[in-house]
């Protein structure tokens, strides 16, 4: 129950235990370690929604923190893979290659590089491993996640630019070639002069050239502001009734964990029990 409250929370718990004489076990300690979302990471996941992509979470965390940090993110529950090794990500992400879906897998970690290598795209975060980095395709310089967006987009952006350049291309050489080859001069008398071929196939290059440099005025998509009242709030550890809250000289509110409500209900009850007042665990609200 008590790590229930703490993974409800988005944090993973860690317990030690003592033993009291067999078979009796006693909490001597708990520990919470979570990472905290990125700011930008609720906008950036519903701009890729609005643009059509499906996003997953595949997380080696436990499956209550994985819940809860795809909350925060605004991602459906039925998406969320937890509990995973890196060779279940790697599974995952094959199990949907071949359900025909193309796959863009972010990461920064060590656990993320065969995921990674296995999908169509693979994007490492700048700040993360350097194994992640070596493995990806595409590298984020700057952690933020807005980068994702913006690297779909100017790809498409690239992408379009390049039909366009081979569309003209193509259309500029079948109407040029046939007249500087002389196709008008049985029927009008009309040749081309040959400095004059050169120097259209020299503006047909220069054209593909200039057209190309329009890509130094891309302007990247503005991200989403984060709407009010969308934020996930994190269950209350108190509302278990296992934590004495106190506030420390810093101005910090410390909850302490009862070490009586989890020892045997005959000895926590015991006036006299050695542990009933102490407190065996405590973390920073």
């Amino acid at each position: 129950e008590l790590v229930a409250a703490v993974e409800g929370t988005g944090k993973s718990a860690a317990v030690a235990e003592a033993q009291d004489g067999p078979p009796t076990l006693l909490l001597a300690g708990a520990l919470a370690v979570a990472d905290s979302l990125k700011p930008d990471a609720r906008p950036v996941v519903k701009q890729l929604q609005q643009r059509g992509i499906e996003v997953w979470m595949i997380s080696g965390d436990n499956e209550r923190t994985a819940a809860h940090i795809a909350a925060e993110a605004g991602l459906h529950a039925a998406r969320v893979v937890a509990g995973v090794k890196p060779a279940g990500k790697l599974a995952k992400v094959q199990e949907l290659r071949e359900a025909g879906a193309k796959i863009g897998f972010v990461g920064d970690g060590v656990n993320d590089a065969p995921a990674l290598a296995a999908a169509d795209v693979g994007i490492a975060v700048g700040s993360g491993t350097d194994v992640a980095i070596e493995t990806a395709d595409v590298v984020l310089m700057k952690s933020s996640l807005q980068d994702v967006v913006t690297a779909l987009h100017l790809s498409r952006v690239a992408m379009r630019r390049i039909r366009i350049n081979f569309v003209w291309a193509f259309i500029y050489n079948v109407v040029g070639i046939p007249l500087a080859a002389g196709v008008l001069y049985p029927g009008l008398h009309i040749q081309f002069p040959p400095m004059f071929a050169g120097a259209a196939m020299a503006l047909s290059s220069v054209s593909v050239v200039c057209s190309s440099l329009l890509l130094r005025l891309y302007q990247p998509p503005k991200p989403l502001p984060l709407a009010r009242g969308t934020t996930v709030e994190p269950a209350d550890p108190r509302a278990y009734g296992r934590f004495d809250s106190a506030t420390d000289s810093e101005g910090t509110e410390v909850l302490s964990l009862r070490a009586s409500q989890c020892s045997q209900p005959e000895r926590a009850t015991d006036p006299e029990a050695p542990l009933q007042a102490a407190p065996v665990a405590s973390m920073r609200v």
